[in-house]
């Protein structure tokens, strides 16, 4: 069983950057590979950045070279670096956690998932 609790959303300025972070239990963190999805209102849950346990990346198209996804396995943390930040990334943002191998991109792959942190986007 894990458990993950995000943190570090808020109102932003476009433009401006946010660091979301989410801590994760249990002690076998380093094997399970990690997500960030979203959610707007009145749209689908989209992915926009993985990480698998090796420390391999995928990001969403409209997040590339703007976010960043990494892992501190020594503190069950993996968190999600947002610059550049535009209207359309508003959103609430959660964190998720899966065993399965490689790089999951589907919602359905995960398992585990965090109760979300809302990101608001000033124009």
């Amino acid at each position: 069983q894990v458990q993950l609790v995000e943190s570090g959303g808020g109102l932003v300025q476009a433009g401006g950057s946010l660091r979301l972070s989410c801590a994760a239990s249990g002690r076998t963190f380093s094997r399970y590979a990690m997500a960030w999805f979203r959610q707007a209102p009145g749209k689908e849950c989209e992915l926009v950045a993985a990480i698998t346990s090796g420390g391999n990346t995928y990001y969403a198209d409209s997040v590339k070279g703007r976010f960043t996804i990494s892992r501190d396995n020594a503190k069950n943390t993996v968190y999600l670096q947002m610059n550049s930040l535009k209207p359309g990334d508003a959103a609430v943002y959660y964190c998720a956690a899966t065993s399965k191998l490689g790089l999951s991109i589907k919602s359905a792959s995960y398992d585990y998932w965090g109760q979300g942190t809302q990101v608001t986007v000033s124009s």
